[in-house]
């Protein structure tokens, strides 16, 4: 969630609070991955589309360097866009490192795309769990209805 009333700077600059006084700056590669935001950084957070806003509460989380980042349903109510660019975002810290990131995600291709590792519940379970390298689309196809 992001704060509605604070602009896009104030929204970014709540995630120093957890960092040293020395790293409390909005690192360049921000923008380079989220470059609607630079446009907007006087804009009030609550004026931006859904997807923008999903981009900040992203890039906000970013800033504090998290050893684990989580993303419940970060393509929920997003244009397909939108939904590629968040793809891209994962894709690059992936790349990057240093980050175990957890995407629950009911959009199976984009989720499938994305992990390393795969967990599928059913009724409060693990219906099946596995590396993507061992696991094939069919089968988890096959195993649900999505």
């Amino acid at each position: 969630m992001i704060f509605p009333l604070l602009t896009v700077r104030e929204n970014l600059e709540t995630a120093f609070a957890v960092l040293a006084r020395t790293d409390r700056r909005i690192p360049d590669d921000i923008f380079a991955l989220f470059p609607v935001l630079k446009e907007m950084m006087h804009r009030r957070g609550g004026d931006l589309s859904g997807g923008q806003q999903q981009q900040l509460a992203i890039a906000r989380a970013m800033i504090m360097r998290p050893k684990v980042l989580l993303l419940d349903e970060p393509t929920e109510g997003i244009q397909p866009s939108i939904i590629q660019q968040i793809g891209h975002v994962i894709t690059h810290l992936k790349a990057q490192g240093g980050v175990a990131i957890v995407l629950v995600e009911q959009y199976f291709d984009f989720a499938w795309k994305l992990a390393d590792r795969l967990y599928v519940f059913e009724d409060g379970g693990v219906a099946v769990e596995g590396a993507k390298a061992d696991l094939s689309v069919e089968a988890v196809r096959a195993h649900f209805s999505f």
